[in-house]
């Protein structure tokens, strides 16, 4: 038996580990935490401390058991959680669940998995720290009592089976916000000039662009006008030195950010790829908010700059973490092995790793250096200038390996206009030929939705959450319905636009798309309900400083500046008044608005939040029997109940509609407590994910139809005439009986296609009679 146990959160670690200690150690896993608050209102005594009630989960009893078996038998147990918070709670849990004593007990941390980090830990133990652990329990005791007494008053007052987080309210408040922001938006144009000038060589085009633009169309035809006859001459002309400067390595929060924007990864995948390279030992700990390098990485990344670019690519840099309540003293996120270009591993990972690599190499390299140049150039008879930039790189530095993208890139496309091209060599004085003047109407842009990554980034800016709980957060409240993650498409938009050339004006009206949406973050109609009741009735929870205070305040108990019950006290008698208040005052809340008069019947049409979505409803309900009903009729994907118009909420009645006829059958569109669906010869067919009811062809219907046929056709083994509701089909896990309302699994061993009737009613038979057990496999009855 091995003298030493030493006890990690995953087995891939573990793993890891396992291969740089010898024999006298043995790496086991916990599977993360082995145990939990106790499911029942219980679980927190208010009144006494805030004691918890905690209980190991069914499936990690065994391994409990393994665990307090091979703690007994080792000399010494190392307790090596991951180095933050809700590692430090994961081993003051294994310490207390597995009975172990502080004589024989040693807790490490280390932020990279190498061999040298490894036995340098080893030679440094030390004891859990209380300070960390408490800070974690009071997230959680705080977070499982908003959860539980929040969810109860939404159920009530705004729709069942719902429920509210701390942190995941808040950022839900902030897509709502925005997306009001965004409605009450009323863009504005303006005509932007741009003009492509001549100096009179072959080949020698640059463009310039007017500083101002003209807010109304016969100003921007003025100015053309007068550009007609005009000299241009360059007036000024300066050439200086520029530098950039490389971006920090990252952080958990610049990590997401920068993934999202160069490979499109959502916040978890990010995560979840970055928690197998820190477990495979290819990167440091991936939940940081510092990008502070240790003076080991300096040094290795010197080396390796030194070694592949050579010493003028070299430029060594020590940033500082300027995040208020920066958590303990992590690394920024950094490979183990500089030298290590790229990792074996998916695509995923490589790409990752790759981008990981780039960031921190860069931020050790020297800086780029450009030489600018700015030409003003005047027009005769107007006092406005035309202005051209342009750039030359003279060294590349850190660009040799990456550069960082901004949200600003993602948000529009590229414009040809704002690129600094290399300008031609140009002289004070000199005359131009304008070849082209283009005056365009633009528009303002509303403010722009949030992405995953962005508001990851507005949270930090607030300071709301930690590195550990902006993924969490961001799956919840798209787990939770609150919020959804699509693309939608733009609208077409004409705009003027008038162009100069060779002495003739021409107005041109084009097309444009806007408003097209990629990833972008939108509220539901439910998720915009539930946060206008909790601000309406629990401000402190949805108030950004407030948030924001209580996490300084998880960072002070974590210094050991403050007890951490204390804290809840405060918190929490002035939160359950409100919530006890709020359950005997508050209306229901349904979102419910009027939109107007149907034309046809003289009703009211209204819109609000129904036990299964949002629903339009053309009448009152009737208060006596006998009087007509109202209709009702669901939203569209994209419309929401707070813009919809009288005249979209109308054109929703005109389902069930008729889209054509199939096999001299009439096909019915319309939708169910399911979805939509096509009806055609009293069989029923789903709409594909992404198809509006509204807009399905007859063309469109017959496909549907017909693949669904072939699907089913693929599915059918038998059938038998003895009774035909009695089938033999081909299901996800293989064959199976389908006989009548029950499903019944072929035994090993038996030919799906030779069993006779007699067979599968026998084995329907025997399968009633045993005890119904719970499966993914097979109910006793369809659902």
């Amino acid at each position: 038996m091995a003298k030493n146990l030493l006890i990690v959160e995953s087995p891939a670690k573990a793993k890891t580990i396992e291969g740089y200690l010898g024999k006298d150690f043995l790496v086991k896993s916990s599977y993360g935490h082995i145990r939990d608050l106790v499911k029942t209102d219980d679980a927190i005594d208010v009144n006494n401390n805030f004691n918890q009630k905690y209980e190991v989960p069914a499936d990690k009893k065994s391994l409990v058991s393994e665990l307090k078996k091979l703690a007994k038998e080792a000399e010494t147990v190392w307790l090596a959680s991951d180095e933050d918070r809700e590692g430090e709670a994961i081993s003051w849990h294994l310490f207390e669940t597995l009975g172990l004593k502080e004589d024989k007990t040693k807790r490490i941390v280390f932020h990279e998995i190498t061999k040298p980090a490894i036995l340098k830990a080893i030679e440094n133990p030390r004891q859990i720290n209380y300070n960390l652990v408490n800070a974690q329990q009071a997230r959680r005791v705080l977070d499982r009592l908003v959860g539980f007494e929040l969810s109860p008053v939404l159920w009530r007052k705004v729709k069942p089976s719902l429920s509210a987080g701390r942190v995941q309210s808040v950022a839900v408040r902030l897509i709502v916000e925005r997306e009001r922001e965004i409605n009450k938006f009323k863009a504005t144009a303006a005509y932007k000039v741009t003009a492509i000038f001549s100096t009179g060589k072959q080949k020698e085009l640059f463009r310039a662009e007017l500083p101002e633009r003209f807010e109304e169309e016969a100003a921007a035809t003025k100015f053309l006008e007068d550009c007609k006859k005009a000299v241009y001459q360059i007036a000024s002309l300066e050439t200086r030195p520029t530098k950039r400067s490389p971006a920090p390595p990252f952080t958990t929060s610049t990590l997401q950010q920068e993934a999202s924007r160069k490979l499109g990864y959502s916040v978890s995948r990010t995560m979840s790829i970055a928690q197998k390279l820190y477990e495979h030992g290819h990167i440091t700990y991936m939940r940081t908010d510092s990008v502070n390098l240790s003076d080991t990485a300096l040094n290795a990344a010197s080396a390796e700059i030194n070694s592949a670019y050579g010493s003028k690519y070299h430029q060594l840099r020590k940033f500082k973490t300027k995040a208020a309540g920066a958590q303990e003293a992590h690394e920024a996120i950094r490979p183990t092995y500089f030298e290590q270009h790229t990792i074996e591993g998916d695509a995923s990972e490589k790409r990752l790793y790759d981008l990981i690599w780039k960031r921190a190499i860069a931020s050790q390299m020297s800086e780029a250096q450009f030489e600018k140049t700015t030409a003003k150039i005047t027009i005769t008879g107007r006092t406005e200038n035309f202005v051209a930039n342009g750039e030359v790189m003279k060294f590349d530095g850190f660009l040799k390996v990456y550069m960082e993208s901004t949200d600003e890139e993602t948000e529009a496309s590229v414009d040809e206009d704002n690129a600094n091209a290399i300008l031609p060599p140009l002289a004070q004085g000199q005359t131009l030929t304008a070849q082209e003047i283009k005056a365009t109407e633009r528009f303002s842009r509303p403010p722009a939705r949030y992405t995953e990554a962005s508001l990851v980034k507005k949270l930090e800016e607030l300071g709301i959450g930690r590195p550990s709980t902006y993924a969490p957060t961001i799956s919840t409240v798209q787990n939770r319905g609150y919020v959804v993650k699509e693309e939608r498409e733009g609208k077409q938009r004409q705009f003027n636009q008038l162009t100069l050339v060779s002495g003739e004006l021409k107005k041109e009206v084009k097309t444009e798309t806007t408003g097209a949406e990629k990833g972008k973050l939108f509220p539901t109609d439910i998720g915009a309900v539930v946060n206008d009741f909790l601000v309406q009735y629990f401000k402190g929870i949805v108030d950004y400083h407030f948030t924001a205070s209580v996490e300084k305040q998880f960072d002070e108990i974590a210094h050991g500046l403050k007890e951490w019950t204390e804290m809840l006290k405060s918190f929490y008698s002035p939160f359950h008044q409100e919530v006890e208040t709020t359950i005997q005052t508050a209306e229901k809340a349904r979102g419910e608005r009027d939109l107007g008069v149907d034309p046809e019947s003289g009703k009211r049409v209204s819109v609000r939040i129904g036990r299964f979505g949002p629903f339009v409803q053309i009448g009152d309900t009737p208060e006596n029997e006998g009087e007509e009903k109202p209709r009702f009729a669901s939203l569209r994907s994209g419309q929401m109940i707070e813009t919809i118009s009288l005249e979209e909420a109308l054109e929703l009645f005109k389902l069930p509609k008729k889209v054509g006829s199939y096999e001299d059958k009439d096909m019915t569109v319309a939708i169910g407590r399911f979805g939509p669906y096509i009806r055609h010869n009293s069989a029923f067919y789903s709409l594909p994910k992404g198809l509006d009811p509204h807009d399905v062809t007859e063309e469109q219907a017959i496909e549907i139809i017909e693949d669904k046929r072939k699907k089913d056709s693929e599915k059918l083994i038998k059938v038998f005439e003895e009774n035909p509701e009695v089938k033999i089909l081909n299901g996800r896990w293989g064959p199976y009986i389908e006989f009548g309302k029950q499903n019944v699994k072929i035994p090993k061993g038996k030919e799906p296609k030779d069993l006779t009737f007699e067979e599968v009613k026998a084995l329907a038979e025997a399968a009633e009679k045993e005890p119904k057990k719970g499966g993914k496999k097979f109910a006793a009855k369809k659902k």
